[in-house]
C-alpha cells in the first residue's frame, strides 16, 4: 500500500490557517507595543508633571509676604506662565529675594530663577523681566506637551482666579493678573490652586499648595 501524502487543496488550506494565526498574531502583538508605548509615555508625563508640582510647591512654601515686599506684587499668572517671589535662606547668610517663573514655551513648561538679592530695585527690574518674554535667565525644562497653565489662590477666605483684577502694586509694574498684596489686611494668600492642561488629556492635572509655610 503506497503511503498517501497531503493534496495541494489540503496544503491551501493549512497555509491559509497558518497565515490567518499569524495575522492575528501580529495584531495581538502590535496592540500590546503600543499600549505599551502610551502607558510609558503617560508615566513620563505623569512623573515630569510630579516634579514641576514639587517645584512649585517648594517656591510656594518660601513665597515672600507683604511684610518684605511691602505692596508690591508677590504672584502673578495667566494661562501660559505664573512668577513669584521667593525668599531664599542660606547657611550664614541673611535672607534674600529671588523672582521665579513658569512660563510655557512652544508647548513646553519651563522655569527660570533670578539671582538672590536684597536689593528692592533689583527686584523689581527682576520681576518686570520674569513677566515679560526677555526674561534673560536660564530655562530649565520642566515638562514638554504643554497647553495652557490656570492658577487661582486662596485668599480672604475664598478662592478666585488669579486673572481677577488686582490694585497696582507700588515700586513694580504689576502683570495683568497679578495678585497684589491686601492694602489692608497686611497678609498673603494662603493657597494656589494650579492646573495643567497636557496634550492627549482632556482633563487638566490639578495641584493644591500652601503658600508660606502656612
Amino acid at each position: 500500500m503506497k503511503n498517501r501524502g497531503f493534496t495541494l487543496v489540503e496544503l491551501l488550506v493549512a497555509i491559509s490557517i497558518l497565515a490567518l494565526v499569524a495575522v492575528l498574531g501580529w495584531r495581538g502583538l502590535d496592540g500590546i507595543v503600543r499600549a505599551r508605548e502610551a502607558l510609558t509615555a503617560q508615566m513620563n508625563t505623569t512623573r515630569g508633571m510630579q516634579l514641576a508640582f514639587a517645584q512649585m510647591q517648594s517656591d510656594g512654601e518660601h513665597l515672600a509676604t507683604p511684610a518684605v515686599l511691602g505692596r508690591r506684587s508677590m504672584l502673578a499668572a495667566d494661562n501660559t506662565q505664573l512668577a513669584l517671589v521667593r525668599m531664599v535662606y542660606a547657611e550664614n547668610q541673611p535672607s534674600r529675594l529671588q523672582v521665579v517663573s513658569y512660563r510655557i514655551e512652544n508647548g513646553t513648561l519651563v522655569r527660570r530663577e533670578s539671582l538672590a538679592t536684597r536689593d528692592m530695585a533689583q527686584i523689581d527690574i527682576m520681576w518686570k523681566a520674569a513677566v515679560s518674554n526677555a526674561n534673560p535667565a536660564t530655562p530649565v525644562v520642566l515638562q514638554q506637551g504643554v497647553n495652557e497653565l490656570t492658577v487661582r489662590v486662596f485668599e480672604t477666605s475664598m478662592w478666585r482666579p488669579a486673572a481677577s483684577p488686582a490694585m497696582a502694586p507700588q515700586g513694580m509694574t504689576a502683570a495683568p493678573n497679578a495678585v497684589a498684596a491686601p492694602a489692608m489686611m497686611n497678609e498673603a494668600p494662603a493657597g494656589m490652586e494650579v492646573a495643567i492642561t497636557v496634550e492627549g488629556q482632556q482633563v487638566p492635572m490639578t495641584k493644591v499648595f500652601l503658600l508660606g509655610g502656612v
